[in-house]
């Protein structure tokens, strides 16, 4: 199952439009898994057409639309892993710790909110957090960013992080 992972997309307050490249991945993706911060509605709709499945919440910049539509926390089975999507999970000093403990019965958790790109593990190995950053503002970072990932038979594989050229 091949996975596409982004977040804080902000349109039309960043960009005025998804990259080509993320789009293209759309169409690739069994899954495409969004952890919030769309800020428009468009957004939402555009890819919930274009993806096979989405998976997707809402973040802090999002307005009441979008929250009537997604959820705080998603959660789903994909290829034999248990996975949940949040926006935000606070600082990154004991993030680890703390997703482990309030999550407890997942095997993977995307999120967003920092626009920074992660990729670690709980001390026991049991939970794997990954941020994608964003395709649209990549504030402080030096490349906009989203991921990619192969989920099949309880193993997380190929996890990509993809820089974007910049905009012109």
């Amino acid at each position: 199952m091949r996975l596409l992972l982004t977040s804080d997309t902000h349109l039309p307050k960043r960009a005025k439009a998804l990259p080509p490249q993320l789009l293209d991945e759309v169409a690739r993706a069994d899954v495409v898994l969004h952890a919030g911060d769309w800020v428009d509605t468009a957004t939402l709709d555009l890819l919930e057409e274009r993806s096979r499945r989405l998976l997707g919440v809402y973040g802090n910049n999002d307005g009441p639309d979008l929250r009537a539509c997604l959820p705080e926390v998603a959660y789903a089975e994909l290829g034999g892993l248990r996975w949940g999507v949040v926006h935000e999970t606070g600082p990154k000093q004991g993030r680890e710790r703390r997703c482990a403990a309030r999550y407890p019965d997942l095997d993977v958790l995307v999120f967003g909110h920092s626009h920074i790109p992660w990729d670690t593990t709980t001390d026991d190995g049991r939970l794997r957090l990954l941020n994608p950053g964003s395709p649209t503002d990549r504030r402080r970072q030096p490349y906009c960013t989203y991921m990619t990932a192969t989920a099949v038979s309880g193993r997380l594989t190929d996890v990509q992080l993809h820089r974007l050229p910049p905009r012109g």
